[in-house]
């Protein structure tokens, strides 16, 4: 096979000498084109229409190849801009967080004097269909923090109360939960007991029972805290009656009511852990 190789490139070669010596005895007899010139070169034609439509393959090969890398480096300067960017969102972003903190806890102080507080970011929420809690970033050996404090937010909405506390964790059940229950006033002060409800925590309601008898409670009605059992200060806002049912018993009503803050959102709370105990006639 090699000796047959071997043998038509010295053909090839020996052809190519011919047509070579050929073409310049035919410049140098005839004086221009001569008949051999004219053969040999319609004979390389072909070969030059390959050799251009190969050339015209290669550099359309080496455009792509030119504008693949082009496009590579565009696409790693990208990267690096988005990653800048990610970079500069989360920057903000904390900074901004930071300052809504910083904005509440001054709102807080400058509202409620009168109480002991501490403030909390909220760290984790409970997905449970059958409570409403979520977890704050406070406990015992980072804080005075204490089972029953009330939580509220910085405008003295009252969100929650601490059922459990951790070395470093405590645990919030909100007022939507069913465990959560408290003395309040309806509109100008009548009496009545605000607690959670399994059928209303989907619907984002609490219920408000034990209402006074000949005390007419209309929807749009504001609900504060009473103070009553001292667990919590007198007027914290609770929310606003939705709408007031009679009891299938005949006996008694009984109303909705709809918290004043969303609780499923609520980034930074207030833990109350002292106030003034006073009485509200």
């Amino acid at each position: 096979m090699k000796m047959l190789v071997n043998k038509k490139a010295i053909i090839i070669t020996a052809v190519a000498v011919l047509i070579a010596f050929s073409s310049i005895v035919s410049v140098n007899v005839w004086g221009g084109s001569g008949p051999v010139t004219i053969v040999a070169n319609n004979f390389s034609r072909p070969l030059r229409a390959l050799a251009s439509t190969v050339a015209n393959v290669f550099e359309s090969i080496y455009s792509s190849i030119y504008r693949y890398d082009n496009l590579m480096a565009d696409y790693e300067k990208a990267l690096m801009s988005i990653s800048v960017l990610e970079a500069a969102y989360r920057e903000s972003k904390e900074i901004a967080e930071e300052n809504e903190r910083l904005r509440a806890l001054f709102n807080f102080r400058e509202r409620n004097t009168g109480y002991e507080h501490i403030d909390a970011r909220v760290v984790d929420r409970s997905s449970s269909n059958w409570s409403s809690s979520f977890t704050i970033n406070i406990g015992y050996a980072n804080s005075d923090v204490r089972r029953g404090n009330g939580v509220v937010t910085e405008y003295g909405m009252l969100i929650g109360q601490v059922s459990e506390v951790g070395a470093t964790e405590s645990i919030v059940v909100t007022i939507l939960d069913t465990t959560f229950s408290a003395g309040a006033f309806i509109g100008e002060g009548g009496n009545a007991t605000v607690k959670g409800d399994f059928t209303l925590m989907s619907s984002g309601l609490l219920m408000l029972d034990h209402i006074e008898e000949n005390f007419i409670v209309l929807p749009g009605d504001s609900v504060v805290t009473s103070g009553v059992g001292n667990v919590f200060p007198v007027g914290l806002i609770i929310g606003e009656v939705v709408e007031v049912y009679p009891y299938n018993t005949g006996i008694g009503r009984y109303a909705t009511v709809k918290p004043m803050r969303d609780v499923t959102t609520i980034m930074y709370v207030f833990i109350i852990t002292g106030f003034e105990i006073t009485e509200r006639d």
